[in-house]
C-alpha cells in the first residue's frame, strides 16, 4: 500500500512540475518579444517568479523525495531501465536550472535571447518526459 501512494503522490508532483517546465519556457518567449521595463514586461516578471517559485521548485523537490522513495520501496536501484530515467530526471533538473537562471536575467532586464532561442527550450522538457516515461512504464532493461 505504502509503495502505491508514493507512486501516486510521485506521478501527481510529475504532473505539477511538468506543467511549469512547459509554461515558464511559452512565457519567456512572450516576454522576449515585449519591450523591457514595460508594464507587460513587469506582468511577465510576476508571472514567471510566482510559477517557478511557488509551483515548479516545490514540485521539483517533491518528485525527487517521492522517487527515490518509490525506488527505495520497490527495489529499483540495480534496475537498468531505472538508471536511464535517473539520469533523463537529472537532465530535467538541469533544464529546470537553466530556466531559473534565464528568469533571472528577465527579472534584472538582462534577456538578450530572441522568443525563438526559448521556442526551441519549451520542447526539451517534453522529449526528456517522453522517454522517461516509456522507461517507467516498459521497464525494457
Amino acid at each position: 500500500m505504502l509503495y502505491n501512494v508514493l507512486k501516486a503522490l510521485h506521478i501527481i508532483a510529475v504532473i505539477a512540475w511538468m506543467a511549469g517546465l512547459l509554461y515558464l519556457p511559452r512565457l519567456f518567449v512572450y516576454h522576449a518579444a515585449v519591450e523591457k521595463g514595460s508594464a507587460q514586461s513587469e506582468t511577465f516578471k510576476i508571472m514567471e517568479r510566482r510559477l517557478l517559485r511557488g509551483i515548479m521548485n516545490p514540485a521539483m523537490v517533491l518528485v525527487w523525495i517521492f522517487g527515490l522513495l518509490v525506488v527505495w520501496q520497490g527495489s529499483w536501484w540495480h534496475a537498468g531501465w531505472w538508471h536511464a530515467k535517473f539520469a533523463l530526471a537529472i537532465v530535467l533538473t538541469v533544464v529546470h536550472h537553466f530556466y531559473s537562471r534565464w528568469r533571472k536575467d528577465f527579472a534584472a532586464d538582462r534577456n538578450t535571447r530572441p522568443a525563438s532561442f526559448y521556442r526551441w527550450w519549451n520542447e526539451v522538457p517534453t522529449v526528456l518526459m517522453i522517454a522517461i516515461v516509456f522507461l517507467a512504464v516498459l521497464k525494457p532493461f
